[in-house]
């Protein structure tokens, strides 16, 4: 590709020269306009010249352009960067400063990279989906969006807002799961220990009390303390969570797989309710966010179905884009799947009608995150009394296995005296 030199002005006034890939001068100045400078001077290099640059330059190797970057990094990033370019400042100049004060080693790199690309004359949208592990589809089509129609700093406010209240309902889920889950967790290695090294203990104490046959309860707990601590049963107890784990990400490696499991998840009492309402502000909230940044319906129900986190609604969201793209509305395959709820339907189908398709979600998708709080609240409500339910009859039937054989013994002695 041609190369060019040129001469121009940023948004201080002071002089900047550099060099430029393009096809033609005209692409060349459009591409330095997009860097926030002014061209003054654009001259195309020597094709010797050109060449010997081309010769001698070796592509760089990008190291850890593929790596994770974590959702409140890019989250700062975008609201940083939608600050300073509210200020006015050029977008390479704006990256450069990002990338200065980033303190996380990969996400600088990146950042970097990026800057790199633009100074290249990559639009800004093109750079970041080149880090597809940092900026997402969503976060790239919205940016495309707003480079179309002139908003960046607007929309890149907007991507920051949308991945806040994205981030909160996940640490609102998660919060409710950690709880019962770590209990569970502590009460379960309790039990275990108690099945493994002390119920052993009272085994032939038992026998010799007794002389005779155990009652079943006594005889169950025996057997089951024997098989822990004797044959290796704690071993398999430990190893069937990660057994089962193994088994889940399998099945989900198959669409079909994702499927069913993601379906049995949507018909669980009070969990789920809790997995619907969460994907449904998920994928409201997407897909409104990305109608209002200006981005195409279906290239925005192509991004919501890929990020939706659940594949019964993904196939909805499917369904939906068949449906716009053949000239039906968006409501209709929305009464037809019966995934959610007919009110959803119904604001839908206002928001059509009214124009307003993008804040209608947006509210459902409001509407539904203050669900998900009363819900939260109420399955930990619940969990807490059902823990103690169950923990305390586990618990109770240990004791009863070691006091009943005592209790066989003290009533055969008041009968015999």
């Amino acid at each position: 590709m041609p190369l060019f030199e040129y001469i121009a002005l940023d948004s201080q006034g002071v002089e900047v020269k550099d060099e430029i890939e393009a096809l033609s001068e005209k692409e060349a100045i459009s591409r330095i306009r997009n860097l926030g400078y002014f061209p003054t001077k654009v001259k195309s290099q020597s094709p010797t010249k050109a060449t010997a640059r081309t010769a001698g330059a070796r592509p760089k190797a990008r190291r850890g352009a593929n790596a994770k970057v974590k959702g409140k990094l890019t989250t700062e990033f975008a609201r940083q960067l939608s600050t300073l370019q509210d200020a006015g400042l050029p977008i390479l100049r704006s990256l450069r400063i990002l990338e200065e004060q980033q303190k996380n080693k990969v996400f600088k790199r990146i950042i970097g990279y990026v800057s790199d690309d633009i100074e290249g004359g990559s639009t800004l949208s093109e750079a970041f989906g080149k880090y597809p592990r940092a900026f997402d589809r969503l976060f790239v089509n919205m940016v495309a969006a707003g480079e179309t129609g002139g908003v960046l700093d607007l929309i890149l406010a907007r991507i920051a807002d949308f991945k806040e209240k994205a981030m909160k309902l996940q640490a609102r889920v998660k919060s409710a799961m950690v709880y019962p889950i770590v209990v569970l967790c502590a009460a379960f290695g309790i039990l275990l220990a108690l099945m493994k090294y002390v119920i052993p203990q009272f085994q032939s104490t038992l026998h010799e009390m007794v002389q005779g046959e155990l009652n079943p309860i006594t005889t169950t707990v025996l057997g089951i303390s024997d098989w822990i601590a004797n044959r290796y049963g704690w071993l398999y107890i430990m190893g069937i969570p990660f057994v089962w784990i193994m088994i889940v990400r399998f099945i989900r490696h198959f669409q079909a797989g994702r499927y069913v499991l993601d379906s049995i998840n949507l018909r669980l009492p009070v969990v789920g309710q809790l997995v619907g309402k969460t994907s449904v502000t998920k994928w409201t909230r997407t897909l409104g966010t990305l109608i209002s940044a200006g981005v195409p319906i279906l290239d925005a129900l192509n991004v919501t179905r890929e990020t939706a986190g659940n594949e019964v609604f993904a196939k909805m969201l499917a369904d939906i884009h068949n449906s716009i793209r053949q000239g039906d509305t968006f409501a209709a395959p929305l009464y037809q799947a019966k995934v959610v709820d007919g009110l959803i339907a119904n604001m839908v189908a206002v928001g059509e009608e009214t124009g307003d398709l993008d804040k209608m979600l947006l509210k459902i998708a409001d509407n539904y995150d203050e669900q998900v709080d009363v819900l939260v609240g109420s399955l930990m409500s619940m969990l807490e009394p059902i823990m103690m339910i169950l923990l305390g009859g586990l618990v109770m039937l240990i004791v009863l296995a070691v006091f009943l054989p005592m209790i066989q013994v003290i009533t055969s002695l008041s009968s015999a005296g």
